[in-house]
C-alpha cells in the first residue's frame, strides 16, 4: 500500500505560520496609564488618577509576561502602558498630599480670620490709663475702656444730669434724665462703620430698661466712619426712674463682637 506523504511544518515566522494574538492587555494598559496620568494631575481627581495608574500598571505587566511567553503581541504597548501607571500613581500620590496641604492651609487662614474678628478676653480690657483689668470684673465702671482685637478701643464716661429738651422723646414725667459721652477710637488700619453701634440702657437695682431720649441735644448716635487713627464721640441720654442708684449700659460696637457693660453710679 502506498502512504501519504506528510507535510512539513512551516517553520515559525515563516509564511503560514500562525501569528501572536494581538495583547489586548498591553492597548488597555497604555490607555489607561495615559488617562490616569492626566487625571492625576487634576486636584480633586487625583484619587482616580491614582487608580486607573494602578490598573495600567497591573494590565500592563500581565501583557508583558503574556508577550514574553510568545502568547501575544504588542510588548511594546504593554510596556508603555505598565510605565504610564506608575508615573499616574506617584502623580496622584503627589498631588493628593499637595491638595491635603492646601485645604489644611486654607482652614488655617479661616481660623485665623475667626479668631481676629472676635473679641479680646474679658481679662484683658484696659482703663482709660492703659491699666489691665481684674480678670474677674464683667461690667466696667465709668471711665473704663474696653480694646477689641488690639485697635478698637470702646470708653463710658460717668454719667451727667440732662435736661431734656421741649420736644424731646423718650422722656416721662417724674423720671430723671442722665447723660453719658461714649467714645470710640479706632487704632487700627481699617475703617470702621460706628453706624452699626447700638446702646442700651437699664437703671435700678431692678434693672427697669431706661429709655433713649431723643431731642436737638442727644440720642444721634454713631453714624459715621471712623477712619484709622480717628475717634468719634457721641451723646446717649437715658430715662430712669427718680430712685435709681445705678445706671448699665451696654454697648455692641457691631455683629462681630460681644457686648460690654459699664455700671454707672447716680
Amino acid at each position: 500500500m502506498s502512504q501519504s506523504a506528510q507535510q512539513p511544518e512551516p517553520p515559525h515566522g515563516a509564511p503560514g505560520a500562525s501569528a501572536p494574538v494581538r495583547n489586548g492587555l498591553g492597548t488597555a494598559a497604555l490607555v489607561l496609564g495615559i488617562i490616569g496620568t492626566v487625571t492625576g494631575f487634576v486636584p480633586l481627581l487625583f484619587w482616580l488618577g491614582g487608580l486607573l495608574g494602578l490598573l495600567a500598571l497591573v494590565l500592563g505587566l500581565i501583557g508583558r509576561g503574556r508577550a514574553k511567553r510568545g502568547e501575544a503581541g504588542n510588548k511594546g504597548a504593554a510596556t508603555a502602558g505598565a510605565i504610564l501607571g506608575l508615573i499616574a500613581m506617584i502623580v496622584g500620590v503627589v498631588i493628593g498630599i499637595a491638595t491635603v496641604k492646601a485645604v489644611d492651609d486654607a482652614v488655617d487662614d479661616l481660623n485665623k480670620v475667626t479668631e481676629n474678628t472676635a473679641p479680646k478676653d474679658p481679662s484683658k480690657n484696659k482703663d482709660k490709663n492703659g491699666k489691665g483689668k481684674n480678670a474677674k470684673a464683667e461690667v466696667l465702671a465709668a471711665g473704663d475702656s474696653i480694646v477689641y482685637d488690639d485697635d478698637l478701643t470702646v470708653t463710658v464716661s460717668a454719667p451727667e444730669p440732662f435736661t431734656p429738651g421741649e420736644f424731646a422723646v423718650g422722656h416721662t414725667k417724674g423720671n430723671k434724665a442722665h447723660q453719658v459721652t461714649i467714645t470710640i477710637e479706632n487704632a487700627g488700619k481699617k475703617k470702621f462703620d460706628s453706624s452699626l453701634v447700638t446702646v442700651t440702657a437699664r437703671a435700678g437695682k431692678d434693672g427697669v430698661s431706661a429709655e433713649q431720649i431723643f431731642d436737638d441735644k442727644a440720642g444721634e448716635g454713631f453714624d459715621s466712619t471712623i477712619l484709622p487713627g480717628k475717634k468719634a464721640t457721641a451723646t446717649y441720654a437715658f430715662d430712669a426712674p427718680a430712685d435709681a442708684k445705678n445706671l448699665t449700659v451696654e454697648i455692641v460696637p457691631d455683629v462681630w463682637y460681644d457686648a460690654t457693660q459699664w455700671d454707672l453710679a447716680l
